[in-house]
């Protein structure tokens, strides 16, 4: 990376600092500064101001481990491609991607975007963000660990069908997540998955699941752990990698995978 496109993300303060660079308090922190902000009045019902001020935060305070403006243009261009109905994050942190995601998505005439998100306080910081972009109609915030909150969902009638699923969580549960979703019959033919941080911080057993033929997964079907989610093997996947960065400016990129039909 260029020295000029390091300079674009505001320098030293725009990095992780040390081993700590979450949950260590900046996320109620980061309220503060929103609420205390001089332009709070503008922000009031306007997603891309709450999310420049976000941005403002993570480049002059402390990092935030958001998506961020250049990865997260990807996700909003295939909003206003496909046109989904309904959007399911899984991992929502203090609601940037809800933010931009929930706004492109009622734009295009979308209806519902589940933000589902297992921490309590980040899940509130979600809450009050959404509502301060006036996007509580749009976004539902979700409190759970996102297996549980996909079967809960699913059970009560709220959840039968996702358009575009974003994971963005904790990293080992892409893949079992994703095969609860199959299984639940929540993705099927013309559903897509768009993976973050397939790079930094990485994930190649998601990679190899989405990347893998029908028949390569039902060679492995049989070998999986009973207690774990198994999936749907017979689900085509085309899947491509959109290379970005991260917003302290690290090389990083996006897996969008499409389901293009099912196999008998």
């Amino acid at each position: 990376m260029s020295e000029d496109k390091h300079n674009l993300f505001g320098g030293t303060p725009y990095q992780p600092q040390g081993e700590i660079y979450f949950n260590d308090g900046r996320e109620i922190e980061l309220l503060d500064f929103m609420y205390a902000h001089p332009h709070l009045k503008d922000m009031r019902g306007n997603p891309q101001k709450v999310l420049d001020a976000i941005d403002e935060y993570g480049k002059t305070r402390k990092y935030l481990m958001n998506i961020g403006e250049y990865k997260s243009k990807t996700i909003v261009d295939l909003i206003k491609e496909e046109k989904p109905h309904t959007i399911v994050e899984l991992g929502g942190y203090v609601g940037y991607s809800a933010i931009a995601f929930g706004a492109a998505l009622r734009n295009i005439g979308g209806k519902h975007y589940y933000s589902l998100e297992m921490n309590p306080e980040f899940a509130a910081v979600i809450s009050m963000l959404v509502d301060l972009a006036g996007l509580s109609d749009v976004v539902k915030v979700e409190v759970g660990p996102s297996s549980d909150s996909l079967k809960r969902l699913h059970e009560e009638g709220t959840l039968n069908h996702i358009d575009l699923l974003f994971l963005d969580h904790y990293k080992p549960a892409y893949t079992p997540d994703l095969k609860i979703c199959e299984e639940l019959g929540l993705v099927s033919e013309g559903s897509i998955y768009a993976a973050d941080n397939v790079i930094k911080p990485g994930n190649p057993l998601y990679l190899q699941y989405v990347r893998s033929t029908v028949q390569e997964k039902k060679k492995s079907f049989g070998q999986i752990d009973s207690t774990a989610p198994r999936g749907n093997p017979n689900l085509i996947y085309d899947s491509q990698l959109i290379e970005g960065w991260e917003p302290s400016g690290v090389p990083d990129a996006i897996e969008i995978t499409r389901c293009i039909g099912i196999q008998a």
